[in-house]
């Protein structure tokens, strides 16, 4: 099988390497963390690293259940197989399998010939007294399923047009060993196998929820409601509308454990005028369209707000911190922060129709500062268009520039 190279990923593990500090790879199940780190090992290997000093343990593996069960036996483990008088590379995959592994890492920190790489597949396992204990000395690449610049380059699509890769890119999957997959049920049956190791190992289990029904019934819901404004008050209310009765707490519960297991991402809403963060109504974006499409009720989709989460998980892979933007009367898509960089998008099918396009630009209008601003559109028949400072884009060109 042909492993896709994630450029970004790798580019961040190179800047890293052999630093005194540890690389910590984030990101949803099948997301590709597993096979980055292999390809890591390998152009460890191509530059000169002697195999013995390399560990990869993959805490999927049953060979390493003993050692998943006692952090201690870890420790010797992996300290009794160090070289001597080299550097030693420790890959540590899905760590969050292992009790109490923050220990362990705090303790391989120490030692001046290791350099350590560890893995995880959600939010919390980087919470807590991992934390704590190893504040300022990691850094952390969040690795999100392949985006469409990457989607194209591994389908290697000659004669199909971007719109054509477009189609296929929100209708599949963007987990990587879906490109390998050529019939819609293998598809749904390795969605359907990766959606339910979510649930089961980083929600149910950890949780302890009893109720799996009513999960998946929330999940489902927030999935269909992609780049709507939600709250846990909404959808307890139509839960128990449809005679199935849950209170706000319980829902806020699962939508946090939903978010901490990375299979949906919550924007929040920013007050633009007052800067600040809005507790009430928040957005939510699915991981990777292929499970909403697996959980869906069969209504048909809505386009315009696929295409809104395929740019919110864009931005988030370009190392944006993104937000909702409210304004006294009226919404910006997504305004996107990055160090002291401030960029404004709107998103939107088609401007074709001049009511469509002067709705759009009109919150971007209201905001008289010098920050870029740009409308996000699929309409392939327009150049780019300055309206006023504010530059009109074909997205998938925007989505296909930063490979």
């Amino acid at each position: 099988m042909e492993r896709i190279p994630r450029p970004k990923a790798m580019d961040f593990l190179w800047r890293w390497h052999a630093k005194d500090i540890i690389k910590v790879v984030s990101g949803l199940r099948r997301s590709g963390k597993s096979t980055l780190l292999k390809l890591f090992k390998e152009e460890l290997l191509s530059r000169g690293t002697k195999q013995e000093a390399i560990q990869f343990l993959n805490f999927e593996d049953l060979s390493y259940e003993e050692l998943c069960q006692d952090y201690h036996k870890l420790y010797h483990y992996l300290v009794n197989h160090l070289q001597p008088d080299v550097m030693n590379y420790i890959f540590l995959d899905e760590i969050q399998n292992v009790s109490g592994f923050e220990k362990v890492v705090d303790t391989l920190y120490l030692r001046p010939n290791v350099d350590l790489y560890i893995t995880g597949s959600n939010a919390y396992f980087l919470s807590g007294e991992l934390a704590t204990l190893l504040s300022g000395r990691y850094v952390e690449y969040k690795l999100l399923p392949l985006s469409f610049a990457e989607y194209c380059h591994s389908v290697k699509a000659q004669g199909k047009t971007p719109a054509q890769n477009y189609r296929e890119y929100i209708s599949t999957s963007s987990l990587p060993y879906t490109i390998n997959l050529a019939d819609s049920a293998s598809l749904s049956d390795y969605l359907r196998g990766t959606y339910s190791t979510i649930v089961l190992k980083d929600i149910v289990a950890r949780l302890g929820i009893s109720d799996v029904s009513m999960l998946e019934s929330v999940t489902a819901f927030l999935m269909d409601s992609i780049g709507n404004l939600i709250t846990p008050r909404k959808i307890a209310d139509t839960m128990t509308s449809m005679h199935r009765k849950i209170d706000a707490r319980t829902v806020e519960k699962y939508m946090r454990a939903l978010t901490d297991s990375l299979l949906l991402y919550r924007a929040r809403r920013y007050d633009l005028k007052g800067k600040q963060l809005l507790s009430l109504h928040s957005k939510y974006y699915v991981s990777d369209l292929g499970f909403r499409r697996l959980l869906s009720s069969g209504r048909r989709p809505d386009y315009g707000h696929v295409l809104e989460n395929v740019v919110y998980l864009e931005l988030l892979r370009r190392g944006y911190d993104v937000r909702v933007g409210q304004l006294p009367d009226g919404e910006i898509d997504f305004v996107a922060m990055k160090n002291d960089e401030l960029v404004y998008y709107q998103v939107c099918l088609s401007i074709l129709e001049e009511s469509t396009l002067e709705r759009e630009l009109a919150p971007l209008k209201k905001r008289r500062d010098n920050y870029p601003k740009y409308l996000l559109t699929l309409d392939d028949t327009i150049p780019d268009s300055n309206y006023e400072g504010i530059l009109a884009r074909n997205v998938l060109t925007w989505l296909l520039d930063d490979m």
